[in-house]
Parts: structure tokens; sequence; C-alpha cells
């Protein structure tokens, strides 16, 4: 036989069950029946079998799983994977718009698409000359996990892109969601082998994606929709939201056929209702739906607030709710010493999970419910917000139902608790020598976006404050391997990485350190306006009220707070053991004093680059005195645009703004140096 014959077989079938995949996923119109597809399936599979040489890891037959990982590598975001903010009514879907409308100064609602929230979860494909290179969830919004290797196991996933005009690299983000009838079959089957069932849809298609073996995955019934581009080239790049979705489809990636572009406000609340009366009929679950405003240019001028973006917002639909019958009332306490009721109820199954806790918020909540001990109540979930009670029966109320008592000391320690005027909150006034602030506060502290201290999970820290390892947070600066072995499920590996891992975190920035403080009301955001304004410690320990409120990002609430913390000697004594363990960060020269080279400009990082993350050249930058923004303005001086920088690029040019590559920045750097 002609060694070409083979080959040229197996060309035909790949290209053939990879059209007949595109009219089954993406065009919704298949052209063959099922048994033709696994006829040349199994064909291909045999082919691919007899002669090795034509296996490839793009190839249809390879969905199957390999073997299984260790753990999931960690993977960064070349552009964050952002949450959006929600409407849960019409007046407030009304607000989004009204704002967008006075940000663009313009009268009339721009064009918006309008596409079902499907209740999945979030991943990103990443693909290179046209080929499937990885997929990562979405995680902190910076950094997920690698999960290639399940993904490519999804049928209506593209392990190839096809048709013209497909970029050299080009990463695609959508939802990988468990239909409503392979949720059903697949419990059914778990049931008749007395396996483990999963309680709906969303968790089902979690457990299946965190799998770390792929053939498990792939027997999992799970789709693939996208709904936006991630990082993208700017040459030839579609100018609106609505023609992304529609090279998508030319390329072979799934969208959602109910999309729509709605011009007014009576649109989008027509699609919204048209949409929840489809709801209970459509395969899939969906919470609501998106919308975004199409026109990238006009995205640009709306830019982001917090970790959100201000030109697309989620309209949930009106809560699940359900009765049951409060238990008990047990007040819990956080970071701040903020006391929380949380109501104790009779397991109840309510918007696709069974909920046993529901919050009470504050002292004033109870009060306007009404609310006593072994109540009737109807409880509300609203996606994955924690279940709330949103009324009492009180028809259905016993006689002898007893009132709730307010603790007047804390319920972990013994301190009294006090409730500010004004404010709705009790709070325990021991500060960091109550359990439950000090662990909340060692928790901040070491998180990803504060110090950043690997490996010091919930269970660890509850161990160390338990048997008294740490009682402030410079504690953990002193730790040693001896001092943790004797915790539960600690060996010597683990240990000796935790303790390189908080001597690692020594090296931090001003911003990150003000941010792990956790003074209240104090955010990323506000802790890095803090940092470029007042550069260095001392200056902030020493502000003024006006010199806060002359910040961006603080008001009086803000400033109160911020003053109230340096004002206590024990948080001055936290300082200084702090910085008596060794914490150092690089301090940006004060435009009046020692003004950097960069002193007075700002700059906006973008795009992916290689010698360094974004953080760290927003770090290098602001050690030379620029201030850093998320978002391009008129008041930008220059933006640092990596490979795959897209409409912040874009909004420079508009602006003629100055535009230098990695390469340039690093020239710079090395100039500025000497």
């Amino acid at each position: 036989m002609d060694q070409s014959e083979p080959h040229t077989e197996a060309a035909e079938l790949r290209e053939r069950l990879e059209q007949w995949s595109y009219e089954y996923y993406v065009l919704d119109a298949p052209t063959v029946p099922d048994a033709e597809y696994d006829r040349c399936f199994r064909r291909l599979q045999d082919l691919e079998e007899e002669h090795a040489e034509l296996r490839s890891e793009h190839s249809p037959t390879q969905r199957v799983g390999a073997e299984p990982l260790k753990q999931f590598a960690s993977v960064e975001h070349a552009m964050p994977m952002l949450s959006l903010d929600n409407a849960f009514d019409e007046d407030e879907f009304a607000s989004f718009v009204k704002r967008a409308c006075d940000r663009l100064d313009v009268e009339e609602m721009p064009e918006l698409i309008a596409e079902p929230k499907l209740d999945g979860i979030a991943v990103s494909l990443l693909f290179e000359a046209g080929l499937l290179v990885r997929a990562a969830t979405r995680g902190d919004g910076n950094r997920g996990e690698d999960i290639t290797a399940n993904v490519k196991t999804i049928s209506s996933v593209p392990l190839r892109l096809r048709g013209a005009g497909v970029p050299e690299r080009i990463e695609v983000r959508g939802e990988i969601y468990m239909s409503r009838e392979g949720f059903e079959a697949f419990n059914h089957r778990a049931r008749m082998k007395g396996e483990k069932t999963f309680v709906n849809p969303r968790n089902a298609a979690a457990g299946s994606l965190r799998q770390l073996d792929s053939r498990i995955t792939a027997t999992r019934p799970l789709v693939f929709c996208a709904y936006s581009a991630g990082e993208h080239p700017e040459e030839s790049w579609p100018d609106s939201h609505w023609s992304v979705l529609a090279e998508f489809k030319n390329w072979g990636i799934p969208i959602s056929p109910h999309a729509a572009r709605v011009a007014s406000l009576d649109a989008c609340h027509q699609y919204f209702d048209d949409i929840a009366k489809l709801r209970d009929s459509l395969a899939f679950d969906i919470d609501g739906i998106v919308y975004k405003v199409n026109e990238f240019s006009a995205q640009d001028r709306l830019g982001f607030v917090s970790r959100a973006p201000r030109w697309a917002i989620a309209r949930k639909f009106p809560a699940q709710e359900a009765i049951t019958r409060v238990q008990g009332v047990e007040f819990q306490v956080g970071r701040t010493g903020a006391i929380t009721p949380v109501a104790r109820l009779e397991p109840v199954f309510v918007g696709g999970v069974t909920v046993s806790n529901a919050t009470l918020h504050n002292l004033d909540e109870i009060a306007r419910l009404e609310l006593r001990l072994r109540d009737s109540v109807i409880v509300r979930r609203a996606g994955d917000v924690i279940p709330q009670v949103v009324s009492v029966l009180a028809d259905r109320r016993d006689e002898n139902s007893p009132v709730i008592e307010v603790p007047t000391t804390c319920p972990v320690c013994p301190a009294p608790v006090e409730r500010v005027s004004g404010e709705a909150t009790l709070r325990c006034t021991a500060g960091l020598t109550c359990p439950a602030q000090l662990k909340g506060s060692v928790r901040h502290f070491a998180s990803r976006r504060a110090m950043d201290i690997d490996g010091l999970g919930e269970k660890i820290i509850e161990q160390m404050v338990h048997q008294g390892l740490v009682r402030g947070l410079a504690d953990l600066f002193s730790l040693t391997v001896d001092d943790l072995l004797p915790l539960e499920r600690m060996g010597e590996k683990s240990a000796t990485n935790l303790v390189s891992s908080i001597a690692a975190s020594r090296e931090t920035t001003f911003a990150k350190f003000i941010y792990a403080l956790g003074i209240r009301e104090v955010g990323e955001a506000t802790a890095a306006a803090l940092a470029s304004e007042f550069v260095t410690l001392d200056n902030l320990r020493d502000a003024s009220v006006e010199q806060l409120l002359a910040v961006p990002d603080v008001g009086p609430v803000v400033a109160e707070h911020v003053l109230q913390f340096f004002a206590s000697d024990a948080n001055l004594e936290l300082l200084n053991a702090l910085l008596d363990s060794g914490l150092t960060w690089p301090v940006t020269p004060s435009s009046d004093d020692d003004p950097g080279p960069l002193t007075g400009q700002t700059w906006v990082v973008t795009g992916r680059l290689e010698a360094m993350s974004r953080d760290e050249a927003e770090a290098k930058l602001q050690s030379l005195g620029a201030r850093t923004a998320k978002s391009v303005s008129s008041k930008t001086s220059t933006v640092l645009a990596g490979p795959g920088a897209g409409s912040k690029l874009k909004r420079a040019e508009q602006l003629e703004v100055d535009v230098i590559d990695e390469p340039a920045f690093l020239a710079l750097l090395e100039q500025l140096s000497q």
C-alpha cells in the first residue's frame, strides 16, 4: 500500500469530523446521524493505532484523556478575568444605563449586547497558530489553574480553529457547564452504582473540571460556550463585541444562539422578560442576563471600577425562595471585630443547594424582621450570594417563641462589645487579643494580594493561634520548622516551604503592606493610592484628615478609619514589630524631597510581558516616581504595551498617548539606573 494513503485518509477523516462538530456545536445544524460520526471516529482511531506517526494531540481522537496529573499548574492571565456587578431589578439596571450615558456624555443609551448568563465555570482558552495550547480556570481573576488536559476532552471545544483571519494568538473566554439532561443522566448512573451524586449542574461542572485524571472528565457531559475575548491582536481586530462573536462563530467557536443587540431600555427589559419565560425550557441553567456595551471605543471610555467593568452588568433573575424554621442564632466574629448574627436553619433546598445557615447581617436586621427563635421564615438565595432571611411568617409563630438575646461580651473571648453610635454592627473591643480577630487578620495578612504567603491556609492558622504560636502578626516571621512540625498535616517539607514563603514575603511593596494591615474600608485600590501619595510609612502615619481627603479614593469614612488606626498604641506597636521583623519595600522618591526621574508621570501597563510580570513592572515604575493606573485617559503619560495588548492600546492611540514596548521599557530602566 502507498504510504500516502493512510495519511490522506486520516487527514480527510479529521477534516470531516471537525466539520461535523462545527455543524453540531456551532451551527446547531447537524448534517449526519450520530452513527456516521461514530463510524468515522472509530476508523480514524484504527488508523492512528496502526500508524503511530499519524497521531496528533489535536486529533479528535485525543479527547479521551491522558494520564492523571499530580496537581494543577498555576497560570497567570495576560489580561485579568474580571467579575461583573449585579442588578437585581429594573431600577438598578436603569441606574447602570444612566451612569453609562452620563460618563459617555450621551442622551440615548448606547447599543448593548444581551446574552443569557450561563450558570457554569468561567474558563480561558488560549489558541496559538489556530491550535488550542492552554485552558485555565478564572481563579482569582489574575491567576487560575491549568486544566488543558481536561478541557481537551470536551467535544464542543475546538482543538483547532477554522476559517480565515484566525489570529496568531487569541484568548477565548467563556463558560463550561453541564446541561440539565446530562446532569440528570450522570446522577442517575451514579445512583445506580451507589456513588456520590452532585447537587446541581454547576457543582457537577466544577467537580468535573477539577479532576486530576482527565479520563474521568472525558466521561462527563460538559459543554463550552464563548462570551468574550481576552488577550488578542490589535491589528484588524473588530471594533465591537458583536463583531467578535461573529468572528468566533466563523472560527468554529460556539457562542450563545440567544445573543441579541438591544438599543433601548425597553428592549433590554423585553429581552429579559422573554428569556425569563424560556428559562425553564432551556437545556441549561441560567441565572440572569449579561448586558455589555457593544462598541469597544465606548467600553474604553467607561473603564473599570474596582475589579469590575463599568460597561457591563449582570441583571439577575428574581432570587429563589423557600420556607424553613430558625433553630438558633449564633454570633460570629470577623477580622475587624464585627459581630454578625447567623441563623441556623432546618435544612432546606433553595436555588439548587441545601441551605442550613443564613446571614442576618446585624442587629437592625433582626429588629426589622422581628425575628424570634423557632420562627418560620422565608429564605432567599440569589446565585452565589450568601443565603439570607427575608421575612418572618408571624402567623406561624409559637406563642412561647424565645426572643434573641444580644450578647454583651464577645462570643469568642470575654471582652465587652460595643455599638458605635450610628452603626448597626456590634464589635468586640479586644482587638487582636481576640482569637477570632487574630485568625481573620492573619488570613488577610497572608492572602495573595497582601503579603502573599503561600501554604498558610485556614486550618494551619487555626492551629497556630490555638496553640499560641502566633499571638500577633509579627510572630509569623519568627516561626521555625521545629515550631510547625507538631501541627496536624504538617510534614518537614511543608514546614520548610512555609517558613521559606514567610521569609520571602518580607520583601513587598508599600501598597501591599498597607492593604495587608487590614485597615477598615482600605482595599487594594485605596492602599495603592495612599502608597503613591504618602510614599513612606512615616508620612502616612502623620497625615492629617485634610491630607487624606486629598487622596483619590479616600472619603471621610476611609480617612477616619486611617486616622483611628494610627492613633492606636497597639497598632503602632504592631507596625514597629513588623518592621523589626525585617519587612522592607522599595521607597518611591517624593516629588518634593527627592523626585524620581518619572515623578509627575502616569503610566499604564497592558499586555503580556516576558521579562517580568505586570505587577513587577508597575512596582519598578512606582520606585522611579511614576503613578500607575489601570485605564488610559488624557492624563496618561505613557503606555507600556506587551503582546496581546487590546483596548487600552487602541485607546492610547486614539488619544495620541506615547506607547513603548517591553524592550524599550527595559532599555529605559537601564538608562535610568546609570
